[in-house]
């Protein structure tokens, strides 16, 4: 990168330029746009199972696990169902 910044460039093409700056600055760009990808995704009129499908494969490889994953689990699905859920825990907790 030092002879980018000097304005020295050994690339036989701009192909391998471009693969270079990949290898330099790509890490991460996987997880940023699987991140990206999952905060656009809602169920709408999919069924949970369906929902549930593809939600499954946009999390995987974004780096997301844990609470936070379950809380944006929950805030994608649709707000009838999310409602009943939370009727349900609270019926439990009475």
């Amino acid at each position: 990168m030092e002879n980018l910044e000097e304005r020295i460039l050994e690339y036989e093409s701009v192909g391998k330029f471009l693969v270079a700056i990949k290898k330099e600055f790509g890490e991460g760009e996987e997880e940023s746009v699987k991140v990206a990808k999952l905060k656009k995704l809602e169920q709408e009129g999919k069924t949970m199972e369906e929902f549930v499908q593809e939600f499954k494969r946009a999390v995987r490889g974004s780096g997301y696990e844990g609470r936070p994953l379950v809380e944006d689990f929950k805030r994608r699905i649709n707000r009838a169902i999310r409602r009943k859920l939370m009727e349900a825990k609270d019926l439990q907790q009475a």
